[in-house]
Formats: structure tokens, C-alpha cells, sequence
């Protein structure tokens, strides 16, 4: 027998490896679908790439690739035994546990076991040879079956704590020199000292410089300005802002190349002013002291103490928790209850699963495709059996029916190369809904991309205070950010009187048994949405100086699903992270058409089209050069002195400038000097030094009269990639980024400025002479899809938070299906019975058809 055995396999020797270091053996969950080792198939493990399969899937690898070997892996759980007095017999380990998997936390270990059963399955016969088989197998077989059988989880890294577990302490952490230069770093309006970034800044802890971090492979992040900073002064330690909790923060040593923990980091912030010890004492405070009012926020918005009814079947299937992980769970809920959404990938499911490549593991669509259809499916989602039931009851056990499934598969991949959904903390679901739509679109064909649901333009209107000139920029957006303003509660009496018995209850140390939370109305939301607001550091260009702005923003259109996020989360002035407890009477109906924007009115002029100076310092070179950014001290009263004398008053500004404001005299020099040159009345544009993007940085071109030369090469990958994740085709980016010069704000306004799109043919060529450039600037592509209507809205779904903090606490979701409301919690899907519509964070409208 064992040279029969021996004999059938030699054929099928050169197919079968042994899983070597780095080899991800993925035994616990199919590729394309959550079938397991524990589903009634089982799972089939190809002995070649090592992916799984269910039972309805493997017979389509096999015949894609031609592998015939697969170990067949199922887990059956049984009850244990009982012994004479009733109890179960004494706990130990099957002798038929063969195989290292997760355990399902649903069954208690005490009275359930594993019996596991592994064999070798040769396709398309489906012939069988039971494991462990030492005597009849050839040695390699035997080695590569055993090296899968003890493989660990190819999802370490979503293992709790093991993120945290693989970080060191800094060796500066003790040594930190710290300048003693008065810089405070305020809680909140942070921006890159060196760009006009507001996003993954870091904040050195030697000079409290804040900067913007490195770039991520999809788009996301810095211009890597906090790592130039090192490299210039050799500060090695940087916070990332936004990162710090009672429990620490995200610390990031450039010297070491690695993230590290810092034994004194509160010490080290105290230095800018952010009392981290303050923060722990005052949330201690609170846990001890608010225990009711967060136990009612939980408790309300789960509808706990009410009687739910658990709902099974397609469109019910709950998500089970990683750890960490419902921001995920509840986002995902509300995308495939679209039907965009649904059409896109679980309409397309045997065309995406047929053309997926060769790891079905690294390619989004099929990860978007398998987890819809299991949404969708109610495969995982079905109702016990009626013996199940009587059973329960008879031991009085209350035991959650409901499977759900586990998309560690899933999470793996759209958190890949992201430094936090990487990771297995607490995220934002908002960030987490953006970070998931830019996946989307990035991966979808344009013309099939169901993301557009979501885009919409955005008109920003700036008004010049002192020249009264206006400037229109629209801008891709997919949600609608409204304040929650404490000033317009319709309960300030009872609030002051609830703040009193708090503080009271504080300071005798005695818990407070009610909460009161501010009731601010919509319509006082809304109002604060469509205020004009102040415009900081605003350079006007009809001045040719700074002047005080202020800006309004509306609708350049609406979208078929309108993404509303309150804004309830905000820092205190001690630093102190805060969650605003507040109720929103949040309509199920919306009218926001009276936000649709005007544009250019009547009677308005616009802001001359220049672009302020633009600073270069030792610190500029090899950076991002393309921001807007303040404009260069300059002797307006030379400057007015030669504009008197009948010059142009740019050519006098570049006068002033390029003679380094030493006076009126030498700027007449240089007037006198450059006058005939054909860009001597241009404004004043500094210029850049060699590449961006992170390239080696060459010789500045400069030129007395003030011109900057033409970049020679194609505009870097990173500006592009921000321009395609709004929407705008590849060829439209790189037409827009030469024709000003890599500068990504007038870029986009490039863009926008161009209605009507052009055959863009003509502008293909790589030739990026400054003639060509010119002709390039014809061009008018389109603009980017959206999908514009009425702006009239109807609630179908709302995703709520429990807890002080976007970095802790739970999230749910509510979904309006067949007429009646529906709460998803992890992996349960109940009725709801009272929908807290008032207490959600991200609320998602759905546009009326009439």
C-alpha cells in the first residue's frame, strides 16, 4: 500500500513545496469566501501557493492552475462527555487535535473540544490519503504537510496587542535635549511650518517644530518634511499630533529609523506645554465620577434593557469583532446596503472571482466581492434549528445563534502599508469610511466606480475684506462636516444647573445617578454650516499683501448619498481630549437645495489670478516647493517710493526684493538694469530647486529677473496620485501639474477652471518644453464624475460611538431596511426598537426620487 500511495503522488512531487519563511499559509479562511476548517466542507489548502478554499471554490483553482494537491482540513466541535455527578469529564487536549488553529470564542473550552481530521486530496479524482500518514508518504510530503499543519496565522500583526508588543524604548528617551524656546503648541489648528499640510503632522520634542510626515504607498500622508528636519539638525524624536491619549502616543525615532516607546514622553510634552499628566488625572477623574452618564450613552445607543428580536438572512449578516475592529464592521454594513455598491461587486462576483490574479488574497475586488456576498448572501447568517432552540432552553443557556463572519482577510489588506489600520487600536470610522472610498475609486475602471454615490463639489467663495473682491475654487468632498455648537443648546438652564450638582458631586466624591445632555437643535447645525468664516493669514492678490477674508461654502452639487458627520470631538484647552455628549434632533428628512452655489454674481470682481510669493530658504530645498505659502518680507515703503516714479509695481516689488530690501537707491539700479527684459512687469515668482518628491535635489535656477526655470521632468507620482483619488483621470493630472509648474493647488484650480473637456490627444507627448506647456494649458479636461441632483434627502443609516474617545470606546450602526430600523452590533443584527437618531456620529442620506 504505501507504494501505491508513493506511486500516485510522484506524478504531483514537483508541485508540492514545503512552506518556507515568509510563506503565508492561510488555513483557517477561503479566499473567496469565510468558509473554514469548522464550515460543513471544510477547507482546502492548495499544497503549492498554500491558499484555502471552500468546497464550492477549489474546483475553480484547480482548474485555473492546473494544481491537483490540497489538504483538506475539518474541525468538528463537540460537547465534552459528562462524568457520574453530571459535571463534564476533566479537561485535556484532544489527541485528534491535529492542526494550529484560532478557537472560537463562542464555546467555553470547559465544555467543548476540537476532533480534527486532515487528508490529502488528489483532483480531479478526488482520491484521498488520510493524515498522518509517516509510513506511506514519501518524506517530503510527510515534511511539507506537517510544516502547514503547525503554520501560525498569517495575521499576526491583528493579534491583540501584538503591535504594541514589537516596539522598543528610544535610547534618546532619557537623554532628550530639549530647547528652551518658548514654543507652545496650542490643541488644536496645527499646520507644517514648511507646507500648508494639516494632516499626519509630527511634532519634534527637541524645538516643538511641527511638520508634516512621509508619504504612505496610496496617496495618503506628508512631504515627508519632519524627516528633512532631521536630516538638517539631527532632532531625533517626533510626535505624531493627534496620536496622544492618557495611554501615550505614537513616537517615531528618525535616528533609530523606527517607531519606539518613550519612557518620559509626558515629561518631554510638558515641555511644549500638553500636560499629559493632567489628562490622566482629569479622565481618571471621570471614570470614577461620570460612570452613569457613560453607562446611559451605552446603554442607549446599543438599546440595551430592551427586548431585541434577532433578525437572520440575506442583508442580516453580522461582522465579527477582531478587537478593535467594529469601525470597520458598522462602515462596511452601510456601504454594501447601497446598491451601487451591491452591483458593483456582488452583481460582478463570478467575473471578478474568474479573473481574480493568482493571490486573490493582494487584489481589493475580490476581497470587496467575497465580503459583500457574504453580506449579502445570509450564508452566514441563518436562523437555529428548532432542536437547537429547545435545547438552549432546557439548559437555560443563552447562547448568541448568530455566526457572522470574520474578515480577518479583509482588514489585512485595506489596512496594508497604513501606519494605524494596521494596527490593532480603536480608529475613526470616518477615517476609516474615507480611507475605503479612496480604495474604491483607486481600484474601479471610472466608469464603473461606485464611490461616485458619495463625490460631490464644493464652491468656496474668499472675499477680499478690504478690496471687497471675491474668489470662486470648487473641490472634490464626499462628506458634510456640521458643528455641534454648545452655545446653541435649547437647555442652557438645565445644563448650568446639571454642571453645578457635577461639580458638587465632584468634590464630595459622590457619583452622580442622572445626565443631562445639551439639546442642540438642527436648524442651529445647519446655520453654523453656512456661516462665512474668517480666513487666517489670507494673501490678496488685489492688494498684493495681507488682508483680512472671510469664506462661505456651498454645494456646486449634490450627491445621491450625503454623508453628514457631527462634529463632537475636540480637545479642551488643557490638551484634554473631549467627546461633546450632545443630542441632535437629526431630521429623517432633508432640504439642503438653498446651499446650491451661485458662482460668479453680477457686480463682483474677481481676485487677480496671482500667485503670492513664495519664500526659498535653506529649508526649501528637495521639498514640496508648490504650496502656497506667506509672503516675503518686503520694504512696501521702497516699494511705493519706485512705484511713484511711474514704474510697475510688481517690477518694483522684485526690485525691492531680489536687492534685499537695502532701499530704494539699489532697487532703482535694478530697475534700470532689467527694464527691458519681457518678464519685467510679471509678478514676483521665486524659484524652485531641483526635483520633488524625495528625488536628489539639483542647483537652483535663478535669474535676476526673478524667473524661475521650467521643470524637465514628469511631475512627481505623489502629486498625481492626490489629483486621480479625487476623481480626475491620470492624463488630466499630469496635463494640469506641468502646466503650473508641479504646483498642486493651481493645479486643481487648473482643473476646475476648464469646463468643457478637449480631445486631450494632442497634449500626450513627453516633451515638456515651455512651448509645449503653453499648448498643454488649452487642453480642458473633464471634470470629475459626480452624480448632481436635488438636494432633497431622506435618513437610511447612521453610525453611533460609545465611549470618550474616536481611539477607544464601540461603534454600531442603524440601517433602515424593508420599512423598519435595523442595529448591527458586531456580529448581532437585531429589530431596533428605538433608534437613537440623536446620538450618531456619521449619518448617511439617501436622495429623494420626487
Amino acid at each position: 500500500m504505501a507504494a501505491d500511495i508513493g506511486e500516485v503522488l510522484v506524478p504531483y512531487m514537483p508541485t508540492i513545496r514545503v512552506p518556507r519563511s515568509g510563506d503565508r499559509v492561510y488555513k483557517s479562511e477561503c479566499v473567496f469566501s469565510f468558509d473554514s476548517p469548522e464550515s460543513e466542507g471544510g477547507l482546502y489548502v492548495c499544497m503549492s501557493t498554500f491558499l484555502g478554499f471552500g468546497r464550492e471554490h477549489v474546483e475553480r483553482h484547480y482548474r485555473k492552475t492546473g494544481q491537483c494537491v490540497y489538504m483538506h482540513l475539518k474541525r468538528t466541535i463537540k460537547e465534552k462527555a459528562t462524568g457520574a455527578s453530571g459535571g463534564v469529564v476533566p479537561k485535556r487536549r484532544s489527541p485528534r487535535v491535529v492542526f494550529d488553529l484560532e478557537q472560537n470564542k463562542d464555546f467555553n473550552h470547559e465544555d467543548y473540544e476540537y476532533e480534527d481530521e486532515a487528508k490529502l486530496v488528489i483532483f480531479p479524482d478526488h482520491f484521498e490519503i488520510p493524515l498522518p500518514n509517516i509510513e506511506e508518504l514519501p518524506a517530503l510530503v510527510t515534511i511539507a504537510c506537517d510544516a502547514v499543519l503547525t503554520a501560525p496565522s498569517p495575521y499576526g500583526k491583528q493579534d491583540s496587542e501584538s503591535w504594541e508588543e514589537e516596539l522598543k524604548h528610544s535610547k534618546h528617551e532619557d537623554n532628550l535635549d530639549q530647547l528652551d524656546n518658548g514654543v507652545r503648541i496650542p490643541p488644536s489648528g496645527w499646520k507644517c511650518a514648511w507646507c500648508d499640510l494639516r494632516d499626519n503632522l509630527w511634532l519634534n520634542l527637541t524645538d516643538g517644530t511641527v511638520l508634516c510626515g512621509k508619504w504612505f504607498f496610496d496617496g495618503s500622508g506628508g512631504n515627508g518634511h519632519a524627516l528633512e528636519h532631521y536630516r538638517k539638525k539631527k532632532y531625533p524624536l517626533a510626535v505624531k499630533l493627534g496620536t496622544i491619549t492618557p495611554d501615550g502616543a505614537d513616537v517615531y525615532s528618525f535616528d533609530e529609523d523606527e517607531a519606539v516607546l518613550d519612557a518620559n514622553i509626558a515629561e518631554h510634552l510638558m515641555h511644549f506645554g500638553i500636560d499629559m499628566l493632567k489628562m490622566q488625572t482629569t479622565e481618571n477623574v471621570s471614570a470614577v465620577m461620570d460612570m452613569k452618564p457613560r453607562v446611559s450613552e451605552w446603554e442607549m445607543v446599543q438599546e440595551s434593557g430592551t427586548k431585541l428580536k434577532a433578525i437572520y438572512g440575506s442583508g442580516y449578516t453580522g461582522i465579527r469583532n477582531l478587537g478593535n475592529s467594529c469601525f470597520l464592521s458598522s462602515v462596511l454594513q452601510v456601504i454594501f446596503s447601497i446598491p451601487d455598491f451591491q452591483r458593483r461587486y456582488v452583481g460582478n462576483l463570478q467575473r471578478i472571482f474568474d479573473y481574480s490574479p493568482l493571490d486573490p488574497t493582494q487584489d481589493f475586488d475580490t476581497q470587496m466581492a467575497k465580503l459583500g456576498h457574504a453580506l449579502l448572501s445570509g450564508q452566514y447568517s441563518r436562523p437555529p434549528m428548532k432542536s437547537d432552540v429547545i435545547e438552549q432552553v432546557m439548559k437555560e443557556e443563552n447562547k448568541s445563534q448568530q455566526q457572522g463572519m470574520v474578515p480577518r482577510m479583509f482588514k489585512a489588506l485595506v489596512g496594508k502599508g497604513h501606519p494605524e489600520f494596521s494596527s490593532n487600536r480603536q480608529q475613526d470610522a470616518l477615517e476609516f469610511f474615507l480611507h475605503l472610498i479612496g480604495l474604491v475609486d483607486r481600484n474601479s475602471s471610472g466608469t464603473d466606480d461606485p464611490s461616485e454615490v458619495f463625490r460631490f463639489l464644493v464652491e468656496e467663495r474668499v472675499e477680499c475684506c478690504q478690496s471687497r473682491n471675491v474668489k470662486y475654487k470648487q473641490r472634490v468632498d464626499y462628506i458634510m462636516q456640521l458643528p455641534a455648537l454648545l452655545e446653541a443648546a435649547s437647555n442652557k438652564e438645565e445644563l448650568i444647573a446639571y454642571e453645578l450638582r457635577r461639580r458638587e458631586a465632584e468634590r464630595v466624591k459622590r457619583p452622580l445617578r442622572e445626565v443631562v445632555r445639551a439639546k442642540i437643535p438642527y436648524s442651529g447645525c445647519l446655520q453654523a454650516y453656512q456661516e462665512p468664516e474668517n480666513v487666517a493669514d489670507f494673501w490678496s492678490s488685489a492688494l498684493q499683501a495681507k488682508s483680512a477674508a472671510i469664506k462661505t461654502i456651498r454645494f456646486a452639487s449634490f450627491p445621491e448619498y450625503l454623508v453628514i458627520q457631527i462634529k463632537k470631538f475636540t480637545f479642551g484647552i488643557d490638551w484634554v481630549p473631549k467627546k461633546l455628549d450632545v443630542s441632535i434632533d437629526m431630521p429623517d428628512l432633508l432640504d439642503i437645495c438653498h446651499l446650491r452655489a451661485t458662482g460668479l454674481q453680477p457686480g463682483e470682481v474677481e481676485l487677480p489670478d496671482i500667485s503670492p510669493p513664495i519664500v526659498i530658504t535653506n529649508q526649501g530645498k528637495g521639498h514640496l516647493l508648490n504650496h502656497f505659502m506667506e509672503s516675503p518680507d518686503i520694504d512696501e515703503s521702497a516699494v511705493m517710493q519706485l512705484a511713484e516714479m511711474g514704474f510697475p509695481l510688481e517690477a518694483c516689488r522684485k526690485a525691492v526684493y531680489y536687492t534685499g530690501n537695502l532701499g530704494a537707491e539699489l532697487a532703482f539700479n535694478w530697475i534700470i538694469a532689467h527694464m527691458e527684459e519681457p518678464d519685467f512687469a510679471e509678478p514676483l515668482t521665486l524659484p524652485r530647486c531641483g526635483e520633488v518628491g524625495g528625488v536628489d535635489v539639483g542647483q537652483c535656477e535663478v535669474g535676476l529677473s526673478g524667473g524661475a526655470a521650467s521643470t524637465r521632468n514628469q511631475p512627481p507620482e505623489e502629486i498625481v496620485a492626490i489629483i486621480t483619488s479625487m476623481g480626475f483621470h491620470r492624463k488630466q493630472a499630469i496635463h494640469a501639474l506641468k502646466a503650473t509648474n508641479n504646483n498642486l493647488e493651481r493645479a486643481l484650480d487648473w482643473i476646475f477652471s476648464r469646463t468643457d473637456s478637449e480631445d486631450e490627444s494632442e497634449a500626450a507627448s513627453e516633451d515638456d518644453s515651455q512651448s509645449h506647456i503653453a499648448a498643454e494649458t488649452d487642453t480642458e479636461p473633464a471634470r470629475p464624475r459626480v452624480r448632481d441632483g436635488a438636494g432633497r434627502y431622506e435618513l437610511f443609516a447612521f453610525i453611533s460611538h460609545m465611549g470618550e474617545s474616536t481611539m477607544s470606546g464601540h461603534y454600531v450602526c442603524h440601517i433602515k431596511k424593508e420599512g423598519r430600523w435595523v442595529i448591527y452590533n458586531d456580529h448581532k443584527v437585531h429589530t431596533s426598537e428605538k433608534p437613537p437618531k440623536d446620538l450618531g456620529y456619521i449619518y448617511f442620506y439617501q436622495r429623494l426620487s420626487y
